[in-house]
């Protein structure tokens, strides 16, 4: 089966890399153009899809760029699908995002919540463009028969990630502020007061997932495919520091943007279909190798440069 991975030089893309019969696609092609998305999908002509490529961001990007990552991510996911659709794609499987659950409603989060509410106000335009990328799956399922899927992660993390100081997300900042605070000397400031709760998942356990899906799921509601454990902020930074023997003071600035507090994923629409809990990759395992390649690439890091303009 040949398959397209659109996003494909990103952190949970390049896992794609080796794979036998995948082509991962990344910067060369920009798929908010809509002739070159077509061309794309016309030139490789895909049995099957992984479509993760997204404008992304930590908490504070979204909040400060609402209307550009509403713009990119609409145009990407549109043209994706109707690309997609037009060169009859056998399936396609899309990456959502958590924030797409409202901010305010009851616990696990379960998949028919998606469009009960308004999402979180600091990032409530990435979430409805990911709603969207929902919306349209269906109505292209129940218009013209097309087997496309979405899958909901949690917070993921990975090697290849972005580690921009501040548009990046909680994992990748801490271990670059906690690095560089390191070989500096100094201690390192965090955002928020670490007590907010979250799940993470590593990053190659989303590629294997969603590979998953494309052999077992053909539903048209999404499906959560996330590690429910949860952990606090604090208890991730106290982990990396430990990875990382940072010896500096870790101190918490309460005056910056923390989040949710919590918000726990139900997955037992994923655990039913054969996958199994013990295949989700601990969270300490997973940040020891994150930290390791961290070290060995920087600065040679996505996000280095960009914050050295």
């Amino acid at each position: 089966m040949s398959i397209l991975v659109t996003g494909g030089t990103g952190m949970v893309g390049s896992n794609f890399s080796n794979d036998k019969d995948v082509t991962i696609v990344g910067s060369e092609v920009d798929l908010r153009d809509q002739e070159q998305c077509l061309q794309l999908f016309s030139d490789l002509q895909p049995e099957s899809v992984v479509h993760l490529a997204a404008k992304v961001g930590g908490v504070k990007a979204n909040h400060e760029n609402l209307g550009s990552f509403f713009y990119d991510n609409i145009l990407i996911n549109t043209n994706v699908l109707e690309s997609a659709r037009v060169t009859k794609v056998k399936k396609v499987v899309s990456l959502l995002s958590t924030c797409v659950y409202p901010a305010a409603t009851t616990y696990p989060l379960v998949e028919d919540q998606i469009h009960s509410g308004p999402p979180h106000y600091t990032n409530f335009a990435y979430a409805h463009a990911k709603r969207m990328l929902d919306v349209q799956s269906r109505a292209y399922r129940q218009q013209y028969g097309c087997n496309f899927i979405t899958a909901i992660p949690n917070n993921l993390f990975g090697e290849n990630d972005n580690f921009h100081l501040e548009d990046s997300h909680v994992i990748p900042a801490i271990i670059r502020k906690m690095y560089e605070a390191k070989i500096t000397g100094k201690d390192v400031k965090l955002w928020g007061d670490g007590s907010p709760l979250r799940e993470f998942t590593y990053s190659k356990d989303i590629k294997d997932i969603l590979q998953f899906l494309l052999e077992t799921y053909n539903g048209a509601a999404p499906i959560n495919i996330g590690n429910t454990s949860e952990v606090s902020i604090k208890y991730v930074a106290e982990t990396i520091s430990e990875i990382l023997d940072f010896d500096g003071k870790i101190i918490w600035d309460t005056t910056e943007i923390k989040g949710q507090y919590r918000k726990p994923s139900d997955n037992s629409k994923l655990l039913s279909l054969g996958w199994k809990t013990e295949s989700y990759t601990n969270i300490k395992e997973a940040l020891i190798n994150v930290c390791k390649w961290f070290i060995i690439n920087y600065p040679n890091i996505r996000g280095f440069n960009d914050d050295k303009k």
